[in-house]
């Protein structure tokens, strides 16, 4: 079952993004976040969104593999990506993307991770799928794709034409 099609993703991406620009304008003092894996194919378009928008030298852009800070390291390893933060982020506003949120503990990974590289000032959540009844943290979004009422017996794939071939958020059986 499609919960988001080839046609519509392209479109939420880019309210993503000026929901981005409305609460962070010109993203002065924010720095953009994707997160690895598959969270950089997400925070890839959206900062080619943000590029219509602003000039290329007014983003700063990176990326941050979470591998090692999980609690779930030993059964999900994702050799071959890595941290790129060429940036500090003292201080800054760090707008995390990712494409899921589920449980939480991706995140909550996620913000460990970060505090290796300093201190941010403030912390925001982009995802492109909120599974808002299964979260095992307290752990909400900032900016939201799609919300969606857990069906748990269905897992969510979002697929990227860059790894998939084809564009899309797509419910699996179990």
């Amino acid at each position: 079952m499609t919960l988001i099609s080839e046609q519509q993703l392209p479109s939420i991406i880019k309210r993503l993004a000026h929901q981005l620009l409305e609460t962070y304008p010109g993203l002065t003092n924010a720095v953009i976040v994707g997160l690895q894996p598959r969270g950089v194919y997400l925070s890839d378009r959206i900062v080619a969104a943000l590029h219509q928008e602003l000039p290329a030298d007014q983003i700063q852009y990176g990326k941050l593999d979470i591998t090692f800070y999980r609690d779930d390291v030993r059964r999900e390893l994702h050799l071959g990506t890595q941290t790129h933060l060429p940036f500090p982020i003292e201080g800054k506003t760090v707008i995390l993307i990712d494409d899921v949120l589920f449980t939480g503990r991706t995140i909550r990974a996620a913000l460990d991770a970060l505090l290796a590289f300093g201190r941010p000032s403030k912390v925001a959540l982009c995802v492109l799928v909120d599974r808002k009844p299964s979260r095992e943290l307290p752990i909400q979004p900032d900016f939201t794709g799609k919300e969606m009422v857990d069906i748990t017996p269905y897992k969510v794939k979002v697929r990227w034409k860059e790894n998939d071939g084809v564009d899309d958020v797509i419910l699996l059986d179990q």
